[in-house]
């Protein structure tokens, strides 16, 4: 694989790089007040793509009822300092899911899109946590109502799979 890192990309995705093997906690039924979680394993890799200026995060979902590929295909603009970010899902190869767009401040990625859910519209955010770069975690919101309250319905925790992942 062609990898040219150019001297002037970013670094804020940098603790994502490497191999990592996640727990997954989802909500069982999305914004209907619902408190039932339930959690499965999974996979991570990501590379660096675009000189340094985006990644790709490959990922193998072990859901209870069944196993499921997708990726997170992320790119930075330089003229806005903010990250778009993309999902891939096995499940509906032909669809790009919005982006949400963002960047991050001191080790949290906070990053925003209008979306539907069920064939209504609401707000999704997800939130990067870096601050401890040796279990880095995501998770996702749904607000139905313009962002004045958020509904987490799915978070990520990594752990490095073998020692400690390298940039």
């Amino acid at each position: 694989m062609l990898q040219h890192l150019e001297p002037n990309m970013p670094h804020d995705f940098d603790f994502i790089i490497g191999e990592w093997d996640v727990t997954h906690r989802r909500l069982k039924k999305i914004l209907c007040n619902c408190q039932d979680w339930y959690e499965f394993k999974g996979q991570s890799s990501t590379v660096k793509t675009l000189g340094g200026f985006g990644n790709v995060e490959d990922n193998h979902l072990h859901f209870p009822d069944s196993s499921v590929r997708a990726k997170a295909i992320r790119s930075y603009n330089a003229t806005t300092n903010e990250w778009a970010i993309w999902w891939l899902d096995g499940r509906n190869p032909s669809t790009l899911d919005t982006p949400v767009v963002g960047q991050f401040s001191n080790g949290i990625g906070h990053f925003f899109a209008d979306d539907q859910y069920d064939g209504k519209p609401i707000r999704v955010r997800f939130i990067w946590d870096s601050t401890n770069p040796e279990l880095p975690k995501w998770e996702q919101a749904f607000s139905d109502d313009n962002g004045n309250t958020w509904e987490v319905n799915w978070q990520m925790t990594f752990r490095a799979k073998s020692g400690k992942n390298k940039i």
